[in-house]
């Protein structure tokens, strides 16, 4: 399946049960990066604009690059009211905008997507000199059994899944010189049967209902998480890890 296309399905558990980023790494952004009142940003792969809401009062103008027309749809009523935000319809290998406008370009949860080569250039093409990329996911605590059984499950039930893949190699490859900083911050959550269910239905490689082994998926997903919770309630482990250099 093209990956523009895989989140089609998913965009209402997308908006409802996927966290939101770090607050800590937005005031890294702020204190230490120089994201600033009068930053314009592209936010690539913006999907269904949670970290674009959350740059939008911080920077004068934010790109919401997106290629799916229902992602962007949703990022455009969950960015309501935020005159700063601008939703384009592109992609990291085609973003759309003009020669060197963007002061820094963003990336949340969607660099793996991306054609690498591809985007360099584009990425290079649209920053202004000396801009700076930042590349940022939301990643579990894969040590913490309750996440490792998680794994397992998904490993087990859904085609798709591709188990965990880390990110400093294709950093390496894709930064100048292979130069970033890398920064993790804690983000945890606590989450509710509801919405563990709902924020893994919004995973790409998920199962969906047209699929046969649906119900089951959602009778493990239940009984791993009554193992673990306690009075109706988990804590995820969770940490927001950034790349920030340039191209």
């Amino acid at each position: 399946m093209d990956s523009k296309m895989r989140f089609s399905g998913r965009v209402d558990n997308y908006v409802k049960y996927r966290p939101a980023y770090a607050r800590e790494f937005i005031d890294y952004l702020v204190k230490d990066v120089g994201v600033s009142s009068g930053a314009v940003v592209a936010d690539v792969g913006a999907g269904t604009g949670i970290f674009t809401k959350q740059l939008a009062d911080k920077v004068k103008t934010i790109y919401a690059v997106e290629p799916n027309a229902n992602m962007r749809a949703a990022c455009i009523d969950y960015c309501q009211g935020y005159d700063s935000v601008l939703a384009v319809n592109g992609s990291a290998e085609d973003t759309a905008l003009p020669d060197q406008s963007v002061d820094f370009i963003t990336a949340a949860q969607a660099f793996h997507w991306f054609d690498a080569d591809k985007t360099k250039k584009e990425f290079q093409r649209i920053v202004k000199p000396n801009g700076k990329v930042i590349l940022v996911w939301n990643t579990r605590d894969s040590s913490n059994n309750f996440i490792k059984e998680h794994n397992e499950l998904c490993s087990k039930l859904c085609p798709d899944y591709k188990g965990i893949s880390e990110n400093a190699e294709k950093c390496n490859a894709f930064f100048r010189k292979g130069q970033y900083d890398y920064r993790i911050f804690e983000n945890n959550s606590i989450l509710s049967l509801e919405s563990y269910i709902g924020n893994t239905l919004s995973a790409s490689y998920a199962l969906n209902k047209k699929d046969k082994n649906f119900r089951t998926f959602i009778d493990s997903l239940t009984a791993v998480f009554e193992k673990y919770s306690i009075n109706g309630k988990i804590l995820l482990l969770n940490n927001t890890h950034s790349y920030v250099g340039e191209v």
